[in-house]
């Protein structure tokens, strides 16, 4: 809550009436106290400053890796009418700006995403979901895929142009995805018992695609148990509902988080 604001003579009579208080030895209950000395504060040490500055990344996390996805066209800018199924056939045709090869889905996989129109029950694609994650007003698509060895493959999916860019490819074991404002989360276990990794993926205009801008391990709640993810019903055209789409009448409507056990 604010402070109400006072007027400039009334604020001149109360610190006169104070002052005369303080003088007075009258002073009130509860005024300000000293904290004590503030630390001072401590410059940055370069440790090894000798050393060479690295000239390339140790290992490639796939991050600012984008692709257009060939054969999709998004009207007026909504994803909602798009099928999940068919985005991510489509997918599997895609050519990203540079190869990290974590867009890259094991065989098995990309055979049952090939097959969910004749054998919808094996579909590994999963409900999507909707979230303006890069500002512009716009929902993009979030799209999870399941994978052997409880693997789950994430992608976010943006309107550009009339058609659809791929913003974000990555995959891990994890225990749950969330949205969280424009910020997607992953959850994924340690090796360390009591602990799990958490990143949160953010737009980045610069690079025009998703980045892993925090990446942290934190210890896990004792509580927390995440139920696994329902499969998408892949028999019709029609995308399967989100948390924030509108969903019609009798229309399930799926939970704020897609989760899953590692």
């Amino acid at each position: 809550m604010r402070p109400h604001r006072t007027a400039a003579a009334t604020r001149t009579a109360v610190c006169a009436v104070a002052a005369l208080a303080l003088l007075s030895g009258c002073g009130a209950a509860g005024g300000l106290k000293s904290a004590g000395d503030a630390p001072s504060a401590v410059e940055p040490k370069a440790l090894w400053p000798e050393l060479p500055p690295a000239s390339s990344a140790p290992y490639d996390y796939g991050e600012g890796e984008t692709a257009k996805i060939p054969g999709i066209r998004v009207t007026g800018g909504d994803v909602r009418r798009l099928d999940p199924v068919t985005v991510a056939q489509a997918g599997l045709k895609a050519k990203t700006d540079r190869d990290s090869g974590l867009d890259e889905l094991p065989d098995g996989t990309v055979r049952q995403i090939k097959a969910c129109r004749t054998a919808p029950e094996d579909c590994p694609v999963l409900p999507p979901y909707y979230r303006d994650l890069t500002g512009d007003g716009r929902d993009e698509l979030v799209l999870g895929i399941r994978m052997t060895d409880q693997q789950l493959a994430v992608r976010v999916y943006m309107p550009d142009g009339g058609g659809l860019t791929r913003i974000m490819s990555t995959y891990d074991a994890v225990i749950s995805v969330e949205l969280a404002g424009r910020d997607l989360i992953m959850r994924a276990p340690s090796v360390i018992p009591g602990y799990e990794y958490r990143t949160a993926w953010s737009w980045d205009d610069r690079q025009r695609a998703m980045l892993p801008t925090r990446d942290e391990i934190l210890r896990t709640p004792e509580h927390r148990k995440a139920p696994r993810p329902k499969r998408t019903p892949t028999g019709a055209s029609t995308p399967a509902p989100s948390a924030d789409a509108t969903a019609g009448p009798g229309t399930p409507t799926p939970s704020g988080s897609a989760t899953g056990t590692p």
